[in-house]
């Protein structure tokens, strides 16, 4: 007799971006660095807003809604990731203004079941002339708006 893998939850809100953990994302201890989930959660953003069309190319005038930069992070580690292997990203926006937004996420077991780290970010776009804080594209809230989390 087989045992049955437990179903994935299903999300509510944002999306679950699949990431993987490499040996060398270990500390000394075997743990994967502090340092490093910021990173693979960027990653997974990065991703996200690429299938969305946004993206940058070396080009910070060209570059638009992905000219920005972060205000804020908090980040809280809840259980350590102990080996590579497949992971997830489980990301979703909490607020969406005119110029900044905050997103949340939670570094997860790949089926989302698990949560390892969890946290806010607060980005501010930015004009690339100036450097002053500029209004998101309706492009870029539209995309935005699917991944708001509701207030439940």
């Amino acid at each position: 007799m087989t045992a049955e893998a437990p179903a994935a939850p299903t999300l509510s809100y944002g999306r679950l971006v699949p990431v993987t953990v490499h040996f060398d994302d270990l500390d000394a201890l075997g743990l994967l660095h502090n340092a490093r989930y910021p990173v693979m959660v960027e990653r997974a953003w990065a991703e996200l807003w690429t299938e969305h069309g946004f993206r940058f190319e070396g080009d910070w005038a060209a570059a638009g809604d992905a000219c920005n930069a972060v205000k804020e992070l908090r980040i809280t580690y809840e259980a350590p990731v102990t080996r590579p292997g497949a992971y997830a990203v489980h990301l979703w926006l909490e607020r969406l203004g005119t110029t900044g937004l905050t997103y949340g996420f939670r570094f997860c077991s790949a089926d989302g079941s698990t949560t390892y780290a969890q946290g806010t970010r607060v980005l501010v776009r930015l004009d690339s002339a100036t450097m002053r804080p500029a209004p998101w594209s309706e492009a870029f809230r539209g995309a935005g708006r699917e991944l708001l989390r509701s207030e439940d």
